[in-house]
């Protein structure tokens, strides 16, 4: 059985063009995953890990641009490269501090989609993000007192490709991560005997544990206390207001270059 297929997910709300398009990259040889909202692309995304994302920008609910906002780092890069169907002129703006791997007019045709493709692939060929080897494992420390909530997150980050050891307490997540060492801890703001700010700026104190990324949520929930917020010493892209489990993972996933 074939087993080196490129992997392709396919974003659009026209059925027939999911229809068409993704029959026709498979008969060309790729392995194709349709999604039909950029919704539905975030989840499907994290187990499938496609060497290219093909992207219709005009769609309801968060739409292309929320999609790609999600999937997008600080400096620009994307989780993998996306090729942007219907590139209009008047957003010209939003695209220019994003790295986008290329873009094509809609409806397009087949032949120059495929063209496409096959340049990007072959031009992303070499970055270790999107190489055919095995993906890097990603080590986190969770930190949630709420048990259902640290259970669920535990067992997305874990379909997500990551390593993940859960903890109940500031103080607990505290010495996993010296422990440890992990590529990054995601917590909530208010933890019992410890906050988060106060687990980041001793994180930060010591040699060995610097380098370790955190993403803060639960900064919005009534139990927030303001001091904390504004002692928090981690990039305001790395702090979410409330406890949705995919944002805390989308977040974390473009903090780790997972």
């Amino acid at each position: 059985m074939e087993t080196n297929k490129r992997k392709l997910l396919l974003v659009d709300d026209d059925p027939s063009l999911l229809e068409t398009l993704g029959d026709f990259l498979r008969f060309e040889g790729y392995e194709v995953l349709c999604a039909v909202s950029g919704e539905d692309a975030l989840v499907k995304m994290r187990s499938f890990q496609p060497a290219l994302i093909i992207l219709d920008m005009g769609m309801p609910g968060m739409g292309g641009t929320g999609f790609l906002d999600r999937i997008t780092n600080p400096d620009g890069r994307t989780l993998y490269p996306v090729l942007v169907l219907t590139a209009r002129a008047s957003m010209a703006e939003y695209f220019a501090d994003k790295q986008i791997a290329g873009f094509i007019a809609k409806p397009c045709d087949p032949p120059d989609l495929l063209l496409e493709v096959g340049r990007i692939l072959f031009m992303t060929a070499g970055e270790g993000r999107h190489a055919a080897a095995p993906k890097v494992v990603r080590r986190l420390v969770v930190g949630e007192g709420e048990p259902l909530l640290r259970q669920t997150l535990r067992k997305e980050f874990t379909s997500a490709g990551f390593e993940v050891e859960a903890f109940a307490t500031g103080a607990e997540t505290l010495e996993a991560c010296v422990a440890l060492k992990p590529d990054a801890v995601v917590m909530r703001l208010e933890l019992e005997g410890m906050s988060a700010d106060e687990v980041v700026g001793m994180l930060k104190r010591l040699p060995g544990t610097r380098g370790i990324k955190a993403v803060v949520y639960g900064l919005d929930l009534p139990d927030a206390q303001l001091e904390h917020v504004a002692n928090l010493d981690i990039p305001q892209s790395c702090m979410l207001k409330d406890l949705t489990v995919n944002r805390i993972i989308d977040r974390t996933m473009a903090v780790t270059g997972a």
